[in-house]
């Protein structure tokens, strides 16, 4: 199954921030899939769920334990 997500979805991943705009479900003997462009240089890669944290709100009461050094860049 393939969902557009509407609006994308802030993410940090092992390659740094970007937005989600997709979700691939293969089913249940497989991960969640996340489709991410990247924020740095536009590159679209699709990440397995347990790879993937939702950035930082402040307005939804998600703040950061601790912030890295990519997570930075997303807050901004």
């Amino acid at each position: 199954m393939l969902q557009q997500l509407n609006p994308p979805l802030p993410m940090n991943t092992p390659r740094g921030p970007g937005l989600a705009h997709f979700l691939l479900d293969y089913g249940p003997e497989s991960h969640l899939m996340w489709v991410v462009f990247m924020d740095e240089d536009g590159a679209c890669w699709t990440v397995p769920n347990p790879e993937v944290r939702m950035c930082p709100n402040w307005s939804l009461g998600r703040r950061p334990k601790k912030l890295v050094p990519h997570a930075l860049t997303a807050v901004r």
